[in-house]
């Protein structure tokens, strides 16, 4: 009979793997930095600025003494971090680029076979001509190439040839992001990037086997769903194949993990994590990222904590049920609410628009005071001097359809 992972206990777990059943203190540059980055598998990269970049805010929530210079230092000067792809564009441990490169011939076939349809032709021919370029010149950046070519004006189904031959040569690993300027990638040659001790591919035949494995170290307990997802580096079938296998040997073992509201969920984890205490995370309160690794799988963060979330980024604004660029809150193990506040820099505010708390929870003014704690703290990582709360920032519960 399979063993039961309570609710409480499964947040606890899945929490303590992302870091965020600890106070976010401690060192936060070099190897203290990488180690964390290490522990919570990969941290995305996204463009929206409200408040702080997605990568930026992501580690600060973790370690508040974090500044995105430390981050720089790693991925610019140390080489010990580099950027690619799991699902979205994301900043990795090196140590991963043995196991990246079966993906990039994998991709290439894909990308063969859609952007071709998507894209405008011309840009395989720019493939050779940019690598010489980079070759002979040094780093380049989309602003760099493309003369005499049209620019788009629309979304990236419109890049012109030669963005497009650089986006298709970094997906394929033949160049790689050697720095941002602005958030604008700047590519070189990939053995001008990456270390050559990290630039020998992992036997292809390892790959099943080191995906499903880290994937569960890092979701403490997953579903083949959830294995293959977690890197997207290989196939369902492969996942469910590696999971029947495992069970086999007795390398893992069944469970059932129970929801938020008391539904129970088969999935496989280690053995050793039916003995694991892992630590109750602090009272405060954390303002996430809406990119957090640990909401990443919303339909994961709906079944362990109860907590439905959607970015409304690309909504209409009269349909948005809460906002542009809505940032989760979590206190201790549990997701309280959702806030919409925004970096006005030049006027020096992190302003407040609006606090929806999930059902059930009052904004008591023992939790107001930790939430205007947490603010004063964000404003101050996002250079900002003060907190203002807007009219009617006191919100209703409210639950997305």
């Amino acid at each position: 009979m399979a063993a039961l992972i309570p609710n409480p206990l499964a947040r606890r777990l899945f929490l303590h793997r992302h870091a965020l059943a600890e106070a976010p203190t401690g060192l936060s540059t070099g190897a203290a930095l990488h180690s964390l980055i290490d522990r919570i598998g990969f941290v995305q990269v996204d463009s929206i600025n409200t408040v702080a970049r997605a990568h930026d805010m992501i580690l600060w929530s973790r370690r508040q003494s974090y500044r995105p210079a430390n981050l720089r230092r790693l991925l610019e000067r140390d080489r010990t971090l580099w950027e690619h792809w799991t699902h979205d564009a994301s900043i990795l441990p090196v140590q991963l680029h043995g196991v990246w490169q079966h993906r990039f011939a994998r991709d290439a076939d894909r990308l063969h076979q859609n952007w071709r349809r998507w894209f405008r032709e011309g840009y395989e021919a720019q493939f050779d001509t940019i690598l010489n370029r980079i070759a002979r010149e040094g780093p380049l950046g989309t602003a760099d190439v493309g003369e005499g070519e049209v620019r788009g004006k629309g979304g990236w189904w419109d890049w012109h040839p030669s963005k497009t031959a650089l986006e298709w040569l970094w997906r394929t690993g033949q160049i790689a992001v050697t720095r941002r300027e602005g958030f604008a990638k700047i590519y070189d040659l990939t053995e001008r990037v990456i270390p050559e001790a990290h630039r020998t591919p992992v036997p292809a035949e390892m790959i099943t086997d080191w995906a499903c494995k880290s994937a569960l170290g890092h979701l403490g307990f997953a579903t083949p769903t959830e294995l293959s997802a977690y890197w997207n580096a290989i196939p369902i079938e492969a996942a469910r194949d590696w999971c029947r296998t495992a069970l086999a040997r007795g390398e893992v073992v069944e469970v059932e993990v129970e929801g938020a509201t008391g539904q129970h969920r088969k999935a496989l984890t280690f053995p050793a994590t039916l003995t694991e205490v892992p630590p109750a995370p602090p009272t405060r309160l954390r303002i996430l990222s809406p990119f957090d690794p640990a909401l990443r799988d919303r339909n994961r963060a709906e079944f362990l904590f109860g907590f439905f979330y959607r970015i409304e980024v690309f909504v209409p604004e009269p349909k948005r049920v809460f906002g542009y660029y809505v940032f989760p809150v979590l206190e201790g193990d549990r997701l309280v609410g959702r806030i919409d506040v925004k970096a006005f820099r030049d006027a020096g505010a992190l302003r407040v628009k609006g606090f929806w708390p999930e059902p059930g929870v009052k904004l008591t003014k023992a939790r107001q005071a930790k939430l205007e704690g947490e603010l004063d703290r964000l404003a101050a990582f996002a250079g900002c001097e003060r907190v203002e709360f807007l009219d009617g920032w006191e919100r209703e519960t409210r639950r997305q359809p």
